[in-house]
């Protein structure tokens, strides 16, 4: 395994919500996951929604169990629904399949955890997502073209 540190974890998810609020977006909630799929970090801005912990777990483990981000499980949702169906049965419903979970990527390429924002649209989740992990100088893997 490849693990991400607290340290890692804590700059992904200030600098996503610092960039949510430059793009005045309602309020997020940020989890970081490392590859096992167990929480690293997790902040929840003011005024969330109930269900965004549940939402943005679901990203960022969902990411996990497929090996790509979640945009790439809401590309294949286009095609072949069922499939998708049957994998949140099979992950317990800790799959969502919209935009907003980012797997890590270390520098050699390899897999050291996972992100999920929600709280906006979907796109505006993941563009957070995306300048927290190049903050904190990681790759990512959005999922698109993988559907």
């Amino acid at each position: 395994m490849y693990p991400i540190t607290l340290a890692q974890a804590s700059t992904i998810i200030d600098v996503a919500l610092k960039k949510g609020h430059e793009l005045k977006l309602k309020p997020l909630v940020c989890v970081v996951l490392d590859a096992g799929g167990h929480m690293v970090a997790y902040k929840r801005e003011d005024k969330s929604a109930i269900l965004r912990f549940e939402i943005c777990f679901a990203k960022a483990y969902g990411s996990l169990g497929m090996g790509f981000g979640s945009r790439g499980l809401f590309e294949r949702a286009q095609k072949n629904m069922l499939f998708v169906s049957a994998a949140e049965v099979v992950a317990q419903g800790r799959i969502m399949p919209v935009p907003g979970g980012v797997l890590l990527l270390n520098a050699e390429g390899n897999v050291c955890g996972a992100v999920g924002i929600s709280g906006d649209t979907s796109d505006n989740d993941e563009a957070c997502a995306i300048a927290g992990i190049e903050a904190a100088g990681l790759k990512y893997d959005t999922g698109a073209g993988r559907g």
